[in-house]
């Protein structure tokens, strides 16, 4: 920012009087090498003076140089960490709880001259084929910046150097600074783009090759789909309440113009998730329809190979009933027992054959007018 305001502007917690009795510090802070605090420096017109090894060290060298400015990143603090810094620079307690639980939706809140603001950020996996997202937290005073940082991304390394390589920018104070990780954020984004288009692109021709296992892929990419809108499409609303703010709080030319290329950026990124996410709706709808199509086309040819096997089963039924009456007529009249009257009948071959020849003519009569033959 161009215009600072004095540092009795804010609610930084008052130094005791040196008369007075030693008042209780807050909780010892972690050492730079820990983890939870990636970096802890200084800067005074736009260059950076110094790399303090503690928070405690931070804050002391920050007093001492009113006019300089703090940027503390942290990744997954401690409670002791951020109640130390809280009480520092008198954060303000919901927004210190919403830093620890983490697990929120991107937005923005002011509380007095501390800007609070969440941000979803994503990175596009390219062994699991899947997208990742990295939750962070900024808190921006008058003349300090806190960044916790919750997941892998972003790589906030990046902005800072890139912050560092541009003194003039640097310069314009703590809003310049979140202006670029809403850039790196938001910039952020665009492998993410890429990445799920080719997703899409593949899961088409997984459809229409008939692929089994792409109704699955189809159900997982439109759930980060969901996720991916939840974290772009609150940014529009937050960066355009931003810009409404330039003229109340006098905000550079230079950063407006940022803000508004990254308000294009996020827009542009918006409107591609809603337009994926419709999309794979689509997809699904007509993945379904085929699946349904395939379905049908076994079940009809299940019912066809069905009915040809039932007409095959007709027809030996037909002809087993054809031949099973001169086999029965041939069977009785090979008993050979002495009182059957037709064994001395002279006519009693003729007539024989003549019943075996009508009652087969009869049944191939009967089962050819049922077309059973």
């Amino acid at each position: 920012m161009s215009d600072r305001r004095p540092r009795a502007a804010w609610r930084r917690a008052p130094e005791p009087p040196a008369t007075a009795s030693p008042a209780p510090t807050p909780a010892p802070a972690s050492p730079a090498s820990r983890p939870s605090v990636v970096q802890a420096t200084l800067y005074r017109d736009g260059h950076r003076v110094s790399s303090p090894d503690t928070l405690a060290e931070t804050f002391r060298q920050l007093r001492e140089h009113p006019e300089g400015m703090a940027w503390i990143g942290l990744h997954r603090p401690t409670e002791s960490e951020l109640h130390s810094l809280a009480a520092e620079f008198d954060l303000h307690e919901l927004a210190v709880e919403d830093a620890l639980e983490a697990h929120q939706r991107p937005k923005l809140e002011r509380y007095g001259d501390t800007l609070f603001v969440v941000l979803r950020a994503a990175r596009y996996l390219d062994a699991q084929e899947e997208v990742d997202f990295g939750e962070l937290h900024v808190f921006v005073g008058p003349d300090f910046v806190i960044t916790v940082r919750h997941g892998a991304a972003p790589d906030l390394s990046a902005v800072r150097h890139r912050m560092e390589k541009d003194p003039d920018l640097l310069a314009l104070g703590p809003e310049a600074v979140l202006y670029a990780i809403l850039d790196a954020v938001v910039d952020g984004y665009a492998p993410v783009v890429a990445g799920v288009q080719n997703d899409i692109d593949e899961i088409e021709t997984e459809v229409f090759g008939g692929d089994p296992a792409v109704s699955r892929r189809i159900y997982e990419l439109s759930r980060e789909m969901v996720e991916f809108q939840r974290a772009t499409r609150p940014l529009v609303g937050m960066l355009h309440g931003l810009m409404a703010g330039f003229a109340k709080y006098g905000t550079d030319e230079e950063l407006q113009r940022y803000l508004r290329d990254v308000a294009d950026h996020v827009t542009h990124t918006s409107e591609r998730v809603d337009g994926f996410r419709q999309a794979l709706t689509e997809i699904l709808t007509v993945n379904a329809t085929l699946v349904t199509q395939q379905q049908n086309a076994e079940m009809r040819a299940l019912a066809e190979a069905g009915f040809e096997q039932n007409e095959e089963i007709k027809k030996i039924s037909s002809w087993a009933a054809i031949l099973f009456a001169p086999t029965l007529v041939g069977t009785i009249y090979g008993m050979n027992f002495d009182n059957m009257p037709e064994l001395h009948w002279a006519g009693g071959y003729p007539f024989a054959i003549l019943l075996m020849a009508v009652v087969c003519t009869s049944l191939y009569v009967i089962f050819k007018r049922r077309d059973w033959l």
